[in-house]
Order: C-alpha cells, then sequence, then structure tokens
C-alpha cells in the first residue's frame, strides 16, 4: 500500500493471465504457454504501444502515463468500469497522491437528522475511509453487531467481516459478502493510495486474516453502489435486504449506505419488530 510499483506490478500481471487468448483470437505461437493469460508482448500489441513501454508500465518503471495509454490497456486488458478506474489512480504520479487525512472525520448534524428520520423503517449507516462504520441509526444498531459495545478503531465494516468471530453465522452468503468487501476495498486504495486509514485496515487484515489475504492477493476491484445482502438476525430470523450507497458530496470520504425490504415482506415485518424494541444507539 501506498508504493506504485508492486501496485501496478501486481494489479496488470493479474489481468492478464485472467483473460483467455483463445477467446481473443490469439494462437499459442511455436512454444506452447507455460502459464495462463496473455504475454507481455500481446498486451502491449493489443494496446497499440511497444512492448518495452508495457514492461516499464507493468513494472512501474513509467514516469507518467498518458490518460489515451491508461485507456488503451484498459481496452486491451477488458477491464470493468471500477478497473479502469483503478487503474487510472494506481498510475497517477505520486506526488498527486494523497496524503494522511488526519483523525477520523465527523459527521455532520444534517446527516444525523437523515439517519434519525430513517429510524423506524430503514436501517443506515454512513462509512468513512477505509471502511470504517461513523454513525448509524436506532435501526442499523440492530439488523449487525453491536456497534456501541465495540471501541472506536473496531467499529469497521471490513475488519468485522473477516475478524469478529460471528461473522460467518450473521452473514450466510459470507463468502460473496467478503468478495465485495475486498473488491470494494481495492477500489477505495485506488481513488485514495496515501489514505492511513486505509492503508491501516488493509495491512492489519493482510497480517491477521488468510481469507483477506487470498482475495486481496486475486487483485478484484469492484465499487460498492448497490445489491442485495442477506443477515440471520439471532432474533428476527433471516434478512433479505437492498442496499444503496451514496455518496456524501459535502464530506470528502463519507457514504451514506441504505438498507430496504420490500413492502409487505416478512423482512418488513421484521425490521418494524425490531424498531419498537430498540433503543437509540450510535
Amino acid at each position: 500500500m501506498g508504493d506504485a510499483e508492486p501496485e501496478i506490478k501486481a494489479f496488470l500481471r493479474a489481468r492478464r493471465a485472467a483473460l483467455d487468448p483463445a477467446e481473443l483470437g490469439l494462437p499459442d505461437g511455436l512454444v506452447r504457454r507455460r502459464v495462463r493469460g496473455l504475454r507481455r508482448e500481446e498486451v502491449a500489441q493489443l494496446a497499440g504501444i511497444s512492448v518495452d513501454y508495457y514492461t516499464r508500465i507493468e513494472q512501474g518503471r513509467a514516469p507518467a502515463i498518458s490518460d489515451s495509454v491508461v485507456d488503451a490497456l484498459a481496452r486491451a486488458l477488458r477491464l470493468t468500469p471500477s478497473e479502469h478506474t483503478y487503474l487510472r489512480n494506481i498510475t497517477l504520479p505520486r506526488r498527486e497522491w494523497p496524503v494522511d487525512p488526519g483523525p477520523r472525520p465527523g459527521v455532520r448534524p444534517e446527516v444525523r437528522l437523515l439517519l434519525e428520520a430513517m429510524d423506524e423503517t430503514v436501517p443506515a449507516f454512513v462509512f468513512g475511509p477505509g471502511a470504517d462504520v461513523l454513525a448509524w441509526n436506532l435501526l442499523g444498531g440492530r439488523v449487525c453487531f453491536d456497534l456501541a459495545a465495540l471501541p472506536e478503531r473496531e467499529r469497521n465494516s471490513a475488519l468485522l467481516v473477516f475478524l469478529h468471530p460471528e461473522a460467518k453465522a450473521l452473514h450466510p452468503e459470507w463468502d460473496k459478502v467478503a468478495d465485495e468487501t475486498v473488491a470494494g476495498l481495492r477500489a477505495e486504495a485506488g481513488r485514495h493510495p496515501g489514505n492511513v486509514r486505509v492503508c491501516q485496515v488493509v495491512r492489519e487484515l493482510l497480517e491477521r486474516s488468510e481469507d483477506f489475504r487470498r482475495r486481496w492477493e486475486a487483485q478484484a476491484v469492484r465499487e460498492r453502489t448497490g445489491g442485495t445482502k442477506r443477515i440471520r438476525h439471532p432474533v428476527a430470523g433471516e434478512l433479505v435486504l437492498t442496499y444503496e450507497a451514496f455518496v456524501l458530496p459535502s464530506d470528502p470520504g463519507q457514504v451514506l449506505c441504505t438498507y430496504t425490504a420490500e413492502k409487505g415482506s416478512p423482512t418488513a415485518g421484521a425490521l418494524r419488530a425490531l424498531a419498537r424494541d430498540t433503543v437509540p444507539v450510535g
């Protein structure tokens, strides 16, 4: 984290390995492939750049990479929009990288009022850099971990998914949640490679979780903007929730995440019951 060369090298090599040459119409050549995926010269050819230049890019030795070259590499490697953005971010000159953002940011009173307005029907959270949980509403405090009982530094969704002893019981689709968590954290690391909190979270998980380490090395990148999540609640039973993430433009690095249930569904009824039995927290 925070070092351009290993990030670029690992990402480009992983994306090369993920492609099937046959699907791109590329032959095996005179010598059969010893490893899966594309060779460097094939990526260079598809991107319309020299092999030497591509090699320098992959090794983190290219001092300045134009937007057109990044776009060409994205096309050659069949990158998704999230992966394309990640590549653009990690190839920026280091002088443009963000620096230490300071202490954990606070949540504006207006945003807290919005959280409270959703107390009885919509679990909601505000996340900060590195997936820190900065605030949550009454109902949000009942659908997941007991956040109020945790030390502030442990109120982090990525740390909870991989390190909390009850994570796999809470998430019946834990593998899916884990994959999405890692892919989202890598996307954030690409946007803010110099952010100290992002680096702290990644390093802690690399040291303490083999599950995280294996997924991180796979180089998956995906923005978490919305989806469906299943939660096995110890009291309310299984909850099926749709989540949406909203970037807060006036609060850099903060995201409002809401969880909703289909009207008239068992989950909607369970949320109402949880709200009636809840005291305000967060």
